[in-house]
């Protein structure tokens, strides 16, 4: 059985940061946050797969978030910097049992977290 914790959301003006944290227990390979805003379709946000460390980001986030996760592999963060308020949203982590991440879909992630909550005011 796979569960995520999330941590680290809150409320930031425009240009601050966040580090949002996700606790993993039981084993998961391509792990992966995604956020979602009602009345929206969910985006990914970012992977990384463990195998290799190899990450990916949407085109939205590159270059602002960072995802990495400690040598142990079982917490898994993103990195937020330069935050805009089009960044407001619930942030979840996700991760899927497969050999590989496959992208950043919704149906890419087996076990999804509770999420956390990022507001960015401008």
């Amino acid at each position: 059985q796979v569960q995520l914790v999330e941590s680290g959301g809150g409320s930031v003006q425009a240009g601050g940061s966040l580090r949002l944290s996700c606790a993993v227990s039981g084993w998961s390979n391509c792990r992966a946050w995604v956020r979602h805003v009602p009345g929206k379709e969910r985006e990914g946000v970012a992977y990384i797969f463990p195998g290799d460390d190899s990450t990916y980001y949407a085109d939205s986030v590159k270059g602002r978030f960072t995802i990495s996760q400690d040598n142990a592999k079982d917490t898994v963060y993103l990195q937020m910097n330069n935050l805009k308020p089009e960044d407001t949203a619930m942030y979840y982590c996700a991760v899927n049992r497969w050999a590989r991440c496959y992208g950043l879909r919704s149906s890419d992630y087996q076990y999804w977290g509770q999420g956390t909550r990022v507001t960015v005011s401008s």
